[in-house]
């Protein structure tokens, strides 16, 4: 399961600053289409102090996946508008901030 979370892990720190992409697609660009879940494991799974930028992962609607009230959902969303991604209504735009690739990042 390491080597799995090793790559979903590299094609996250493929995503630029202030650009964000969707579990989905993560698990699409690391060879695991249909596996959406499995990134969010492994963003959970990531060491502490881990230098991939977890935060540019969101759901397929542009929102963030922790509950609003939480530290982890205020935390997600500070470190995104410090990227300069702009959310509206809760939302980020992902024709506007989106990160879209056609190659898999192995």
């Amino acid at each position: 399961m390491r080597d799995t979370y090793q790559i979903i892990w590299r094609v996250v720190q493929q995503i630029p600053r202030g650009r964000v992409a969707t579990y989905g697609q993560v698990a699409m660009e690391a060879g695991f289409p249909g596996n959406a879940r499995l990134v969010g494991y492994a963003l959970h799974a990531l060491p502490s102090g881990s230098p991939v930028p977890w935060q540019r992962v969101i759901n397929k609607r542009g929102q963030l996946s922790f509950p609003k009230a939480s530290q982890s959902f205020r935390r997600q969303m500070a470190l995104l508008k410090k990227e300069g991604v702009l959310f509206v209504d809760g939302r980020v735009d992902l024709g506007r901030f989106g990160w879209f690739v056609n190659t898999i990042h192995r």
